[in-house]
């Protein structure tokens, strides 16, 4: 099993900038690709970010490009992703997820956090 626990949400106007962290734990060994979703009130949930945890290759949705980043500290077993530029569509609960082959589709995450709020007030 692998434990993911998200912090680093909040409130914030547009325009401001967040820096969510999710820390794994556990069988940290066995996952190939972690990521981070979103879900906004009365939406299904969508794909944000993701990257393979041991190489360089990375995913981001067309929404969040050139304001969002995301990265690992694999030392610490840490995800983050940066967020900038925010704007009140990117108000959500963002959960962070982790894959133990596969990592394109939100079908291939095992793992998941609980979520942290993001709120972005305008």
């Amino acid at each position: 099993q692998v434990q993911l626990v998200e912090s680093g949400g909040g409130l914030v106007q547009a325009g401001g900038s967040l820096r969510l962290s999710c820390a794994a734990s556990g069988r940290t060994y066995s996952v190939n690709a972690m990521g981070w979703f979103r879900q906004a009130p009365g939406k299904a949930r969508e794909f944000v970010a993701a990257l393979s945890w041991g190489g360089s290759s990375t995913s981001i949705a067309d929404s969040v490009k050139g304001r969002f980043t995301i990265s690992r500290d694999i030392a610490k077993n840490t995800l983050y992703l940066q967020m900038n530029s925010l704007k009140p569509e990117d108000t959500a609960v963002y959960y962070c997820a982790a894959a133990r082959w596969a990592w394109r589709s939100e079908g291939d995450y095992g793992y998941w956090g609980q979520g942290t709020q993001v709120t972005v007030s305008s």
